[in-house]
């Protein structure tokens, strides 16, 4: 490859940065123009729908005469429109306010030009829609993922809570769609821990506290080889093959910024031998993670040995610009107050998480995204 001079590269940057900010804006107008008009589309659609205007079938019709006359037209299958009712009504309540004289004089003057008012949702211009909820943040969210969003959410802080994450984590949709499933919005920060005592400054503490949740779903588990198999410790194992062989999925599970470091990690001390069954290490807590796995209910033993295995790794392992480590219990059930009145006496950053699984049985009848959208 060429080079050129200090100076021209500089331009070059210069431009190359301007060029990408701009497709970046280009991106979000978009995306803000696009929901603005499936909200409209929707609105029209329910209107005409749920009065009993349109006769059965008539979205299929309608749907099918749109891709004839629009050839290449995407995005505007049966099932999609439905999407759009669905995101008109499901949001209806919470947009629906008595606007202010500026918001009515754009809308009136967007629904002259046009029978179904396209730009009616951006030119509201409002500030926050609830507490937790930004407009901005809102416009900037794709219809993919607010549709994953209303789809399996029952409560507007949920939706402001996943539309919130979902932006500052970049999250695609298969992600939130883990997140999703394993209910982080009511799992997030209930892990019972000592993190604010045990941790050196405040914001580590809250981070640590945010960062784990107190239930993970192991959908990826083989739940018939765990029945089936009947000695004491074959259950963790067997968890721990399937993180092991799942560890992507594991670790969206787990939470953002975890690295997967090995199983069965070996360390030894004043000739002691001892096995680590998973460590990470999390990016942004600057911590080795380490994870122990139980097959039945907390016992108070289990944070002996979790605070034996810390200490080695903390001596041993753990470089000079890193903070603690942190140490996870990950078992089928926890008394949550039990484990908090135990967890007094340890000096070491500890939590107890709770884990289940999903029989496959359970799964192959879990109802279909597309059948859920036909009774809509």
């Amino acid at each position: 490859m060429e080079k050129i001079s200090p100076f021209y590269n500089d331009a070059v940057q210069q431009i190359k940065s301007a060029i990408l900010e701009s497709q970046l804006e280009t991106a979000r107008a978009a995306n803000k123009q696009m929901l603005s008009l499936y909200y409209a589309i929707g609105k029209f659609v329910s209107e005409n729908s749920r009065k009993g205007t349109w006769g059965t079938g008539a979205i299929d019709t309608i749907s099918a005469q749109l891709r004839r006359e629009l050839p290449g037209l995407r995005g505007f299958s049966a099932s999609n429109i439905k999407k759009m009712r669905i995101f008109f009504e499901r949001w209806l309540p919470v947009l629906n306010r008595q606007p202010m004289a500026d918001e009515l004089e754009n809308v009136e003057n967007s629904e002259k030009s046009a029978k179904i008012p396209i730009f009616a949702l951006l030119n509201l211009n409002r500030s926050p829609l609830a507490n937790d909820l930004d407009f901005t943040e809102f416009l900037e969210l794709s219809f993919t993922h607010h549709m994953e969003i209303l789809l399996k959410t029952s409560t507007l802080e949920e939706r402001a809570f996943y539309i919130h994450q979902a932006l500052i984590n970049h999250w695609d949709k298969y992600a939130l769609r883990d997140y999703l499933k394993a209910d982080l919005y009511h799992h997030q920060g209930q892990l019972p821990n000592n993190f604010a005592l045990t941790l050196p400054k405040t914001l580590h503490a809250q981070k640590a506290i945010s960062m784990f949740k107190d239930e993970y779903l192991l959908d990826f588990v083989n739940v018939e080889e765990l029945d089936e198999r009947n000695p004491q410790d074959i259950d963790e194992r067997v968890v721990e093959n399937s993180i092991v062989q799942n560890v992507k999925n594991f670790i969206l599970t787990f939470g953002k910024d975890f690295t997967y470091v090995g199983h069965q990690i070996h360390i030894e001390k004043l000739d002691h031998d001892m096995w680590v069954d998973l460590l990470f290490y999390n990016r942004e807590l600057q911590s080795l993670v380490v994870v122990e796995l139980k097959k039945g209910e907390f016992k108070p033993a289990y944070l002996g040995q979790l605070s034996a295995y810390m200490r080695v790794l903390n001596d041993d392992e753990r470089k000079a610009n890193e903070n603690p480590v942190i140490g996870i219990i990950l078992c089928k059930g926890a008394d949550k107050s039990f484990v908090e009145y135990l967890l007094q006496d340890y000096n070491q950053p500890m939590g107890v998480a709770t884990y289940k699984v999903m029989p496959e049985k359970l799964k192959a009848v879990m109802p279909d995204e597309k059948l859920l959208l036909e009774v809509m």
